[in-house]
């Protein structure tokens, strides 16, 4: 497998461990009470989710050494 690819699927990889990681602190959250329920939020959880696991990402994941970002 070229090197390029590698890194790709490295990527997306990380945005999905991201985005999963994020779904469950707002899952958290509603179990909790900080957040309104599923029933009241609808599909917005994953949007939020998606959203907040993008900014995980770049804060996170893309400035580690040896991640996708190091050159």
């Amino acid at each position: 497998m070229k090197v390029e690819n590698r890194e790709r699927l490295f990527i997306l990889w990380l945005i999905l461990s991201a985005f999963g990681i994020m779904f469950a602190v707002l899952s958290w959250a509603q179990e909790s009470g900080l957040i309104p329920s599923s029933s009241d939020m609808g599909g917005t959880k994953g949007v939020f989710a998606l959203i907040t696991g993008l900014i995980l990402y770049i804060l996170v994941a893309h400035n580690m050494s040896g991640g996708p970002g190091d050159k």
